[in-house]
């Protein structure tokens, strides 16, 4: 008997065409979920492929992907060295600069995140969901064209998603053919997935932001060299200051706190009162560049001040032989900050209490304490209202997204080893000043 007219050969061939099974390659790999950032912080987890046992179907996943409309996928992967985890940075920001511009300005944004279920670093996608909610072609065509212009690794990945008559959703992937334009590769059923008892993204925070000694943020900014020369310069003053560096005999106060909660004031009036030297982090060699370095990516931005971090742990061994120092700022700003821009969704998301991204980096010295200045975010915001100066793109961000702030403090509060000590810089300067001068007495001494 011929093999195409076997019964069981004939259910075989059935089974490898099926347009629900896709690609043989994709129906082989484990399932793959995607975080999606909805509105209010929180977040849905679906999968493709393989469906995630005993998940139970969000509604909202639906809502967003199905119909009416049409809703696509854009994606930039997340592995590799040093090099390509910056070049895949600045691909990503390029994409949400671009999206956000011409015929995508009718179409709704979201982040997503996509993981392997195992967890792990290396596997991630960072990307976005797009959603037509007039299911125009031309948003096709625009998609296209914004992937034909990135012709350079890593190529960003682009799939959209449809209905079916059973009211089933599929992911179907485009696929670049060289020199022959786009094709759709099969479809990839798309069902729930549970929630993970870790933000899939926190396993990688220490390649992509919380950098846990000098030369992993040294070998980012070594990579930015070829368009950004401002980061030779950086790694040069870097290279001047001993790998390892002790305290002196007198105390180091680290001080810390959002804009606008009356740090600079109170570093300056502490250190006076002390006798003490003030630094700042990043320090002034450098300062000069922050303009440059914060319009760039988490990655190399947080570089950037990790790096700067050193640079002052060397003025802090100096000077601590002669005299108390004050700085404002450590790292302590330099990792809260990553976390709570790196780790979609709400507080609720954060790495908990006690989880290892929260400790002092090895070969950074270590302050005496550390203060956290605190106060009310209406009283924040006039004091920010007031002084009328230059911000950030994250200081930005404190004043128009309350959950982002809360975020911050939450991660300042999370801190270990040292961990920070909080005080309410509400009163006046003289009364704040006598707490931190009475804080510091006890824990100093």
């Amino acid at each position: 008997m011929a093999f195409g007219r076997h019964p069981r050969a004939r259910r075989l061939l059935a089974r490898l065409s099926s347009r629900r099974r896709g690609a043989c390659a994709l129906a082989m790999e484990p399932p793959r979920c995607f975080a999606l950032e909805l509105p209010g912080c929180t977040l849905a987890h679906f999968a493709v492929g393989e469906q995630a046992p005993g998940a139970r179907p969000d509604p909202r996943v639906a809502a967003l992907l199905g119909p009416p409309g049409r809703s696509y996928s854009l994606s930039v992967p997340w592995a590799g060295g040093a090099g390509a985890r910056v070049r895949a940075a600045r691909l990503h920001q390029h994409l949400r600069q671009q999206l956000r511009r011409g015929p995508f300005q009718r179409c709704e944004l979201r982040r997503l995140l996509g993981y392997r279920p195992d967890g792990g670093a290396g596997a991630l996608q960072h990307g976005f969901l797009l959603r037509d909610p007039r299911d125009s072609p031309d948003t096709r065509q625009a998609l296209l064209a914004l992937l034909d212009a990135c012709p350079e690794a890593p190529r960003p990945r682009l799939a959209e998603f449809s209905g079916d008559p059973l009211c089933q959703l599929w992911r179907r992937p485009w696929e670049r053919r060289d020199g022959r334009g786009w094709r759709q590769l099969g479809g990839e059923r798309v069902g729930p997935a549970p929630e993970p008892k870790l933000h899939p993204v926190v396993p990688d925070l220490p390649s992509a932001g919380v950098f846990p000694h000098r030369e992993a943020a040294r070998a980012v900014l070594e990579a930015c060299t070829p368009f950004i020369p401002e980061a030779r310069a950086v790694l040069d003053l870097v290279d001047q200051c001993p790998e390892q560096v002790q305290k002196g005999r007198f105390p180091v106060i680290v001080i810390e706190g959002l804009d606008a909660t009356g740090k600079t004031t109170v570093t300056q009036s502490v250190s006076d009162s002390l006798k003490a030297v003030l630094l700042k982090s990043p320090p002034s060699c450098i300062s000069q560049w922050r303009k440059i370095f914060d319009d760039e990516p988490t990655i190399i931005r947080r570089a950037f001040y990790s790096l700067g971090n050193y640079i002052v742990a060397s003025e802090i061994a100096k000077e601590s032989t002669k005299s108390p120092v004050i700085v404002d700022r450590y790292w302590h700003s330099t990792a809260t900050y990553a976390i709570a821009t790196e780790v979609s969704g709400g507080l609720q998301h954060l790495p908990p209490v006690h989880h290892p991204i929260y400790q002092w980096p090895r070969d950074l010295l270590k302050p005496d304490l550390v203060l956290l200045l605190t106060v009310s975010p209406e009283e924040r915001m006039q004091r920010i209202e007031g002084r009328g100066m230059e911000k950030t793109r994250e200081e930005a961000e404190l004043e128009t997204d309350s959950i982002f702030r809360q975020k911050v403090e939450v991660c300042y509060q999370r801190m270990e080893n040292p961990g920070c000590h909080v005080l309410d810089a509400s009163p006046s300067r003289e009364k704040v000043l006598q707490m931190v001068l009475s804080v510091i007495q006890n824990n100093c001494n």
